[in-house]
């Protein structure tokens, strides 16, 4: 016969998953069917240094009209705020099921020192909110040539 060591804390472990499980499932069907239940909503975004060292924000927004998309830059903070339309000609019992998010939102991210936020670009084109946020030229690093003497 083997010896098996006690561990008092694997049963609570074992429990505690047990129940996280049957919780987890009772929130995630609850809200499934309708994802505007979950309040306000934000569009994915990524961020990401370019080869000309400008750093690129990325937000998708499908679906949006370029007059409801807002941008602005505010104390090295970009903020993004738009709305998300309903189609108002169809009726809500129309409708047998509503998993794309709809209404305001709104993103605010912090920026560098190093953003010359003079220069800022946006471009709106398939869905996609393209922000390009330039350097200041004194920020860039810069090669120096060592003399020989």
């Amino acid at each position: 016969m083997s010896m098996v060591r006690f561990d008092p804390f694997r049963d609570l472990a074992t429990m505690q998953d047990r129940i996280n499980r049957i919780f987890g499932d009772a929130y995630t069907r609850r809200f499934d069917d309708d994802l505007t239940q979950r309040g306000e909503w934000s569009p994915a975004v990524d961020i990401y240094e370019n080869a000309d060292q400008e750093i690129v924000l990325t937000a998708e927004l499908p679906g949006i009209a370029r007059e409801d998309i807002d941008l602005r830059v505010e104390h090295n903070t970009l903020t993004l705020r738009g709305e998300r339309k309903r189609d108002t000609s169809i009726k809500q019992e129309q409708y047998h099921r509503v998993e794309r998010a709809y209404g305001a939102f709104s993103r605010s991210f912090s920026l560098p020192s190093r953003i010359d936020t003079e220069q800022v670009r946006a471009e709106f084109k398939e869905g996609l909110l393209i922000i390009t946020l330039p350097v200041k030229a004194a920020a860039k690093p810069r090669q120096i040539e060592v003399a020989i003497s």
